[in-house]
């Protein structure tokens, strides 16, 4: 009775997109349309932002539809791949910041940026009391600023922002979402700064803010929310090393793309190359055993028995030996000439994208590129000069709010200061030398012109800090008391020069 017996439909194995490694190797799908991609687009944009009143940006800015010129002239696969990335998240950030390599990207500018210190000084350009700088110096040491530098560039790179408050304790309760007013701050109220990671942060914006593209805060957030207390941005130093256009800062909530975000493929790259090194150095001999397959197969325990035997022999270096008329052996080799040369490449890949030389991040020669390191040098100096102008003003809030808690109310003088940074370069004692060399050698030339004299060299070096005559005390001339001659006229005193 088989034949009532409902066939059974064959099965047929769903058809599914391969998954990849890398985003370039992402198949094209034949489905795809301009639709698609404006989808992408959406999905990467929220909604429009509400301000913190409840009112809501034109939905017109938002208005991608099927008729919507995004992505036109650009190829669909294309489109899709660049529309396909966006923001990873703070969560990933975080993960992806635990390898070594991600890690010392985002830290080791930090580390160089304020390795050289900086100098306080005025912005008259007048001379500030020493004893105020020293204990202006004492407070930036008791509240770690240096440390708190270091931080905010090393996790505002490795998450996209970073949020510093100026913890100032004030009666006043709404002293936080007021603006904020120098005046406010009393002796003693300023106890340094804390720093929070932006997921803990919710940005707030007003009414102005979200729908008129004219307002200076336009798409920036008015006031940040932590912990349930609103602070107003200007008590805050918020840190975005590598911005986004307005359109994109809502799917960022409101910071920037974070370094792990474009460098996590490239450093998986270098990672996957770096370990097919090993590999291929034990399996790179291939030998090929001719023979009579059809007596081989035939007794496969046999067969097995004989490779293993010739694996142990090829794994020893052991001579190996055949039938020469019945059997043939071939060997090859897998050239690693230039394995080493690949492998760099691709770190020095991440490293350009990271803006630090491949020879700082990695210590080590750079191979591939063939580069002699003036040109990357040089770049990361700029690079570190970017970073300390970010660092300014939040060093700048800090000294001026230790100026008015802590110095003016105990020397009962404010001075308005600003920072000077150091050179990021040290010299060497032999390049100190020729420094000196050359400013003796200008001094001699303007002594020579009658410019300047002897006193004005002597004070030059003497005000010098790179000069080994720093700090030299000055000369006090003392006019020796002549007493008057015998016979003088009016008793005065006659000059005498002393016989040589």
């Amino acid at each position: 009775m088989s034949w009532f017996k409902k066939k059974k439909e064959p099965i047929v194995a769903s058809e599914r997109e391969r998954s990849s490694l890398f985003s370039t190797d992402l198949p094209a799908n034949p489905k795809s349309d301009a639709k698609r991609v404006i989808d992408l687009i959406k999905a990467s944009i929220p909604a429009a932002p509400t301000a913190s009143d409840g009112s809501a940006m034109d939905a017109s800015f938002y208005s991608l539809s099927s008729n919507d010129t995004a992505g036109a002239g650009v190829p669909i696969a294309q489109a899709e791949w660049y529309a396909s990335q966006s923001w990873i998240g703070y969560n990933m950030c975080a993960v992806l910041m635990q390898h070594w390599l991600v890690d010392k990207a985002c830290l080791m500018p930090a580390r160089d940026a304020i390795r050289q210190g900086y100098e306080i000084t005025s912005n008259g350009g007048d001379e500030i009391d020493p004893e105020i700088v020293e204990a202006m110096q004492q407070a930036d040491r008791k509240y770690g600023i240096n440390n708190a530098m270091q931080e905010i560039v090393h996790m505002g790179r490795g998450y996209g922002i970073r949020v510093a408050i100026f913890k100032v304790k004030s009666t006043d309760p709404q002293y936080y979402e007021k603006p904020f007013n120098i005046d406010g701050v009393t002796p003693g109220s300023y106890i340094g700064i804390q720093q929070v990671d932006p997921m803990w942060c919710a940005p707030e914006l007003t009414d102005a803010s979200v729908s008129d593209p004219a307002n200076m805060l336009f798409y920036t957030p008015v006031f940040w929310r932590i912990a349930g207390q609103r602070y107003h941005h200007s008590h805050l130093f918020v840190y975005i090393p590598y911005p986004v256009p307005k359109l994109l800062k809502p799917a960022y909530r409101y910071g920037g793309v974070s370094l792990p975000q474009r460098i996590f493929e490239r450093v998986y790259a270098a990672e996957r190359t770096a370990n097919e090194a090993p590999q291929l150095a034990m399996t790179k001999r291939l030998t090929v055993f001719k023979t009579n397959t059809d007596t081989a197969l035939a007794n496969m325990s046999k067969f097995a028995a004989v490779m293993e035997r010739w694996a142990a022999w090829r794994d020893n270096y052991g001579v190996k030996i055949c039938d020469k008329d019945v059997e043939d052996i071939e060997q090859h080799d897998t050239a690693l000439g230039d394995l080493d040369t690949v492998i760099m490449t691709q770190y020095q890949l991440v490293a350009s994208i990271a803006n630090v030389p491949a020879t700082k991040l990695l210590g080590t020669q750079p191979k591939g590129f063939n580069a002699t390191g003036e040109y990357e040098a040089e770049n990361y100096r700029q690079e570190l000069e970017c970073i300390q102008g970010d660092l300014t003003p939040m060093l700048e809030r800090h000294h001026q709010l230790v100026m008015k808690s802590h110095i003016e109310p105990k020397y009962g003088v404010a001075v308005d200061t600003s920072v000077a940074w150091a050179a990021l370069d040290s010299p060497t004692a032999d390049e100190y030398a020729t420094i000196n060399k050359t400013k003796a050698e200008t001094d001699s030339l303007l002594v020579q012109m009658g410019a300047i004299d002897g006193m004005d060299v002597r004070a030059r070096i003497t005000a010098d800090k790179d000069s080994d005559h720093f700090g030299l005390a000055e000369i006090v001339e003392e006019q020796e008391e002549v007493l008057p001659e015998e016979g003088a006229p009016n008793g005065e005193a006659q000059n005498q020069t002393p016989a040589n």
